[in-house]
């Protein structure tokens, strides 16, 4: 957790990583005691889903998780970058050749890494949990339609998921002991160490993040809800994702050149001092 005090108050930013490893135990307890402290308290997006979005995503099934018209992985990847593929392919009994780099990309990091298997609570699950049970108001940071994220995927070139595909090779060539590592330095507060994680990645160079459209109005989304709750009187607590906090021209960085003292762990690797 990352503590600014303002004139009229204080802002706890809570930097989430999703699909904590159950063999990675942390306590909560601290977590769930701020957020009773709270006054107010902002989670994540929450997606809008109608009966019509259903539709859509079965009409548009093929443009979204298959290449277009009759193109296959080769089509679009250097000598390189297919011949892991190839490997892949090889290791897992799979067959890439016309599948979205997209879907390629999560079938490596969620199916053959297993990263989201076997996790223990987010975050964002204690946090909303504790403050139900204080009757702190929790809102979502805002709402994204699923008629405007499917259209966004669908309509998306298959180059500009290469560096998700490239990252998730990456993660799933080292294999599991990622998981492990990144769910260790997040418990030790090591932002640095999970920033740079294969896995965490990864998950930042794949959709919706990497978006020019939609991963930059999320973005905005954040960082205008923070900049207001420094505004605000009393404690407002946000559960947000470590990468948005940590990145680079993240919301920490923001934050700081706007000219906030901000209180908690390292979130950039220090500079090597000149000998």
């Amino acid at each position: 957790m990352w503590t600014i005090d303002t004139p009229t108050g204080t802002v706890i930013l809570v930097g989430e990583i999703v699909a904590v490893p159950e063999s990675t135990p942390w306590q909560p307890d601290r977590l769930e005691d701020a957020t009773q402290a709270a006054t107010r308290v902002i989670l994540g997006f929450r997606s809008r889903v109608s009966p019509g979005d259903v539709l859509r995503l079965i009409f548009a099934g093929g443009r979204i998780t298959r290449l277009p018209d009759d193109t296959v992985a080769s089509d679009y990847l250097g000598a390189d970058q297919l011949a892991r593929l190839a490997a892949l392919e090889e290791e897992y009994d799979q067959d890439y050749a016309r599948k979205s780099f997209l879907i390629t990309s999560y079938d490596l990091l969620s199916r053959r890494l297993r990263f989201s298997r076997d996790t223990g609570r987010d975050a964002s699950d204690v946090v909303r949990r504790a403050a139900r049970r204080a009757d702190v108001p929790a809102e979502p940071v805002g709402s994204v339609r699923g008629e405007d994220m499917l259209d966004n995927l669908a309509e998306a070139d298959p180059r500009d998921h290469l560096p998700c595909l490239d990252a998730a090779m990456t993660a799933a060539e080292i294999g599991p002991d990622l998981i492990e590592r990144r769910g260790a330095d997040w418990r030790a507060y090591d932002v640095p160490a999970v920033m740079a994680n294969p896995l965490e990645v990864a998950l930042g160079r794949c959709w919706p993040w990497t978006d020019d459209e939609l991963g930059t109005d999320l973005r905005e989304r954040w960082v205008s809800a923070i900049d207001g709750a420094t505004r605000e009187s009393g404690v407002t607590l946000a559960v947000v994702p470590l990468r948005l906090l940590a990145e680079d021209d993240g919301v920490l960085d923001r934050l700081q050149a706007a000219g906030h003292l901000i209180a908690g762990p390292a979130w950039r690797q220090a500079p090597i001092e000149p000998q």
